[in-house]
């Protein structure tokens, strides 16, 4: 079962009670070819379970499985956004429990 917090007027993170994590998705931007740099540093950010250098309109995607919330809002995102070449970042809480389509 997961529970929605609502943790400020534009982030809603969903809590995986079974193993009390919050889980999101972070699409970043970077300056021009700061992008690997960025995501190897990411990388060693408590929290971060995945940093991936990407194409398309986004230079890096990151997973987060942050112990809380707080830890989530508070520690990991500031953290990401105060990389070196990040220009933008656009976070997606995961949203789970609901119905699936094949």
């Amino acid at each position: 079962m997961c529970q929605c917090i609502w943790v400020s007027h534009r982030l809603i993170v969903v809590v995986n009670e079974r193993n009390a994590v919050v889980q999101a998705y972070i699409l970043i931007q970077t300056e021009v070819g700061k992008a690997a740099v960025a995501a190897a540093t990411i990388a060693g950010i408590d929290g971060v379970a995945s940093s991936e250098e990407v194409s398309g309109p986004y230079d890096v995607i990151v997973r987060v499985d942050a112990t809380d919330a707080a830890h989530l809002t508070e520690q990991v995102v500031p953290q990401i956004q105060n990389v070196d070449g990040i220009t933008r970042t656009l976070t997606c809480p995961v949203v789970t429990g609901g119905p699936r389509h094949p």
